[in-house]
């Protein structure tokens, strides 16, 4: 199936296996939250159990270091697409209202980014992402 959006989320490819999953984590829910349009509906077994929805196209996962990082970032502001982040410093925090308070105590072009995710039409967001790989 072809969707007319396109999800993708880039992952600093210097991380520690916990912190991409992590990081990977946080950002899939923030295209949930901000886009409740793309979670499908619930799942269900053959013995008729439930399971909780999931998004419902696929994500592109890429990697990138943090220069690629802030040009992605900068690409998106530049589309008006209002992507999802995490910066290094979250790593330090143990709740979302501190998570908050470590991104706005610094400026955009001094986050420490460690992963970015959008959502927007495919060719917009092929645009953002151009020069960048999928992450191994």
């Amino acid at each position: 199936m072809q969707f007319d959006t396109k999800i993708a989320v880039v992952i600093r490819t210097n991380l520690e296996a916990w912190q991409k999953l992590n990081v990977a984590s946080f950002l899939a829910g923030g295209i949930a939250a901000a886009f409740p349009e793309c979670i499908g509906d619930n799942y269900q077994d053959g013995s008729g159990t439930s399971y909780l929805s999931l998004i419902g196209q696929p994500i592109l996962i890429y990697g990138a270091d943090r220069a690629a990082l802030s040009r992605a970032l900068e690409r998106a502001l530049a589309r008006d697409v209002k992507p999802a982040l995490y910066t290094e410093d979250m790593f330090r925090t143990t709740h979302d209202a501190a998570n908050r308070e470590v991104v706005k105590a610094v400026v955009r072009a001094d986050l420490n980014l460690v992963g970015l995710a959008v959502r927007a039409e495919r060719k917009v967001v092929d645009k953002i992402m151009d020069g960048l790989k999928f992450h191994t």
